[in-house]
């Protein structure tokens, strides 16, 4: 009980945060379009580069964004087969970042330094770029498939700059460079501004507090692949490779597994906003399981974890 309380006390600035993104959509007419845009070609990939720097890399560790990413691609990929057949408002491409992902970062973060402390942290953030490879990639591609033809939807994903940044910091963390010291409050900063405006983007989204679900075949889809399947592949996982496979430690077990509980992700809305589909579906339906994550989160960290 003490630590679902830890736990409620250290989520409380995320919804605060939300809300404040609401209150400049509508009263300050802000517009999420051009944060996201910002978010996506110059925050996600600082962040995304800071954290393969600072990460310990091995063929091991390596490989964890990798299976991370074929993880959230399988889910995401079944669950946009589901949604064409089942959603027929035009929403179904957004379907697979919803599922296939998570608030890994925005929110996720905070989570995993609370449980796991600094040097889990660090592990956690391994894994959390194998979702963030997904966003940056197929999860765009498909999202995108949703109303542009493949060409134009390939190009819109060669130019986004996350998996550069990804190869870039791998490739210097292996040659055993290092981020000199006059730039790490910059990227300090910027992990900042990306938890911020993230969670704020969310609030942006939502027009009105009524009707928050919208379709909801969309809502009732999105939360069976993110709260029950997700968590289920990542219990599988955990089962496999502690009885039969032994690659990887516990830590690494429980670092998926938090992944796989967090919330649909901020990035959803950013993307869907940026592509012009379904951006308040996207925004209510991530509200709503922000919301769900408030007491989802404590009851699966204190059954499992």
């Amino acid at each position: 009980m003490t630590a679902a309380l830890a736990l409620l006390y250290k989520l409380t600035p995320l919804y605060i945060t939300v809300l404040l993104g609401w209150i400049a959509g509508r009263f300050l007419d802000a517009s999420g379009r051009h944060i996201a845009g910002i978010m996506l070609y110059i925050v996600t990939p600082s962040v995304v580069f800071s954290g393969v720097m600072a990460a310990p890399l091995s063929a091991e560790v390596i490989l964890l964004p990798v299976l991370v990413f074929c993880l959230c691609s399988v889910i995401g990929g079944a669950h946009l087969w589901l949604a064409q057949r089942w959603i027929t408002d035009g929403s179904a491409g957004v379907m697979p970042l919803s599922v296939g992902t998570g608030n890994t970062g925005y929110f996720g973060i905070p989570v995993a330094l609370l449980l796991f402390g600094e040097q889990g942290l660090a592990l956690y953030i391994v894994c959390m770029l194998g979702t963030t490879l997904f966003e940056n990639s197929l999860g765009f591609y498909l999202a995108a498939r949703g109303r542009y033809d493949y060409k134009d939807a390939l190009r819109r994903v060669v130019r986004l700059p996350s998996v550069y940044a990804f190869i870039l910091g791998v490739a210097l963390n292996l040659s055993g460079a290092s981020v000199p010291l006059v730039f790490e409050p910059l990227f300090d900063n910027l992990r900042g501004a990306y938890s911020i405006f993230g969670m704020m983007i969310i609030g942006m989204g939502i027009v009105s507090f009524r009707g928050l679900a919208g379709n909801w075949r969309f809502t009732g889809l999105a939360f069976f692949g993110k709260f029950v399947v997700w968590p289920a592949v990542a219990l599988g996982f955990w089962w496999l490779d502690s009885q039969v496979l032994g690659v990887y430690e516990p830590a690494v077990h429980q670092a998926i597994f938090l992944l796989s509980i967090t919330p649909i992700a901020a990035n959803t809305v950013v993307m869907a906003t940026l592509l012009d589909a379904a951006p308040r579906q996207a925004a209510g339906t991530t509200l709503l399981s922000t919301l769900v994550a408030l007491v989802y989160i404590p009851v699966m960290v204190a059954a499992f974890l």
